[in-house]
């Protein structure tokens, strides 16, 4: 179906603007001028954003049709992405990838849904697959692919790019698209009440998360301000979408005890999938220096990993029951990230191919799995409304998984730095010698003041061992989250059995 196969395209590119960024943050800093707090907000504002349009999405495909509004939020990706090549400033790109992931925000849940509706049962796990294998694609191409882009060109065409698939997208769906048609009626009654609440909420919430960390909590005013306004409005949110007549979410399949599990195991999926791609090219950049094309060759093994897992998950999935595939899922994922809490400054390719492969195996049978067992007892009905709301958690669970790992990259670093600093006294005798040792350096290679030289060398070694230290405590925390996830998959009932041979076109 070429229709579908444009939709496909354009979530491929959603996806692929996080992960292509990934390996060229360092890059993009020194473009515009952001400081090392700030670039975590180029991934941020974009999957914030698009947390804050896809609870809208269900509702826009009903009103507008499937067809139109993916029309609508392609040509706004693509024209967004080339406004964002030309950003010359820190608040010129958070504008501007804010814009994209609001476009992407309304191009993904529609292709999910229409991969529920569009397929009958028995070949929605053919069509998964085959929208899984596209879009991990992604995280395999798109931070070597974003390196070399970077190397050879400049990191604006990591944005430029998007202009030849998104106008092929736009064309496919176009042609091929007309999966259904929009009722107008809807326009009277928009619930803008609780667009305001989820939006103010949201956007609370996560500045907590990102600032907190920073500003000791709870001792700042505006952080605890900050906290309360989110809590009142995502009480009223989700008070308002019970009780309006037309609301902008229907959240009647949280009664659906399987599709309540789903999501929280989406949430976590989402925090491990994006924390772990956003973890290792910062420390690859940060204490290993790599280059944007070393970062991402060294991320290859991960997205590469998830592609050819995502063949075998119709097989895997005919002689292992769906709750036991996620839960092995999940565990591997959790052993894979748990290796790196046992980082050290030497890491490099061969220690993350196994991490990262690993990891990918894991993510992909979790995600897969997690969301068989999310939607397996919906009624058709309710699918475009679940699919946003899965959609929505996953982005929720990496825009918290990237709070995380920053608040633990930032707050242990304090702590390891402080231990490492008490440890190296004046009195420590280790210490005097290490000191002498790099003073006698100094002094051979000629240096104006070999002493001071020495002293400052001594303390970029103890940075450099706090920040080792702090990644491997941020690897450990993303490791407990999945394990967390994974034995929640018992909690839910058995998924209907898939057939014994694989439904003719599902591929």
């Amino acid at each position: 179906m070429l229709g579908f196969a444009g939709m496909v395209l354009g979530q491929f590119m959603a996806v692929l603007d996080i992960q292509i960024v990934a390996s060229s943050l360092a890059q993009i800093q020194a473009g515009i001028g952001a400081s090392a707090d700030e670039i975590a907000w180029v991934q941020t504002s974009y999957l914030l954003a698009e947390v804050v349009i896809m609870p809208l999405t269900a509702y826009m495909t009903r009103l507008w049709g499937t067809q139109s509004t993916f029309q609508w939020c392609c040509g706004l990706f693509i024209l967004t992405s080339i406004l964002a090549g030309f950003s010359t400033s820190f608040e010129m790109m958070i504008a501007t990838r804010a814009l994209q992931g609001l476009a992407a925000g309304g191009m993904i849940p529609t292709v999910f849904a229409t991969a529920f509706t569009a397929f009958p049962p028995e070949k929605r796990l053919g069509a998964n697959i085959t929208m899984g294998m596209i879009v991990t694609l992604a995280p395999m191409i798109g931070p070597t692919l974003g390196g070399h882009l970077t190397d050879w060109l400049s990191w604006r065409w990591l944005f430029f790019l998007n202009l030849g698939p998104g106008l092929l997208a736009m064309f496919l769906v176009g042609r091929w698209g007309n999966f259904d048609s929009g009722d107008p009626s809807l326009k009277k009654g928009v619930d803008w009440w609780g667009l305001i609440a989820m939006t103010i909420a949201l956007i609370s919430i996560q500045l907590v998360l990102e600032e907190g960390a920073e500003n000791s909590w709870f001792a700042e005013d505006y952080i605890t301000f900050l906290t309360v306004i989110g809590v009142l409005t995502g009480g009223f949110f989700i008070w308002r979408q019970l009780a309006y007549h037309q609301p902008l979410i229907n959240l009647r399949p949280f009664g659906n005890r399987n599709f309540s599990i789903g999501v929280t195991m989406n949430l976590v999926a989402g925090m491990a999938l994006f924390g772990g791609v956003f973890i290792v090219p910062l420390y690859l950049a940060q204490v290993r220096g790599f280059s944007a094309s070393e970062t991402g060759i060294t991320m290859l093994t991960g997205g590469a990993a998830m592609f050819l897992t995502s063949p075998l998950m119709r097989i895997l999935m005919r002689f292992i029951e769906i709750r036991l595939a996620v839960f092995l899922g999940f565990a591997l994922s959790a052993y894979a990230i748990g290796l790196g809490a046992h980082i050290s400054d030497e890491w490099g390719f061969w220690e993350f191919a196994a991490l990262q492969g690993l990891r990918g195996i894991g993510a992909m049978i979790a995600m897969i799995g997690a969301q068989q067992i999310t939607i397996s007892t919906l009624r058709a009905d309710q699918m475009k409304d679940a699919s946003a709301i899965v959609n929505l958690t996953r982005n929720i669970g990496g825009a918290v998984g990237l709070a995380m790992v920053s608040t633990v990259l930032t707050v242990k670093h304090r702590v390891h730095l402080s231990e490492l600093s008490a440890s190296v006294s004046q009195a420590s005798y280790a210490s005097q010698q290490m000191l002498a040792a790099f003073t006698q350096r100094m002094t051979e290679r000629g240096v104006f003041d070999p002493e001071a030289a020495a002293a400052k060398a001594l303390n970029g070694l103890i940075q450099r061992d706090a920040a080792v230290l702090s990644f491997g405590d941020a690897f450990a925390a993303l490791a407990i989250a999945s394990g967390v996830a994974g034995l929640l998959v018992f909690l839910a009932s058995p998924a209907p059995k898939l057939p014994a041979k694989p439904a003719a076109g599902a591929h």
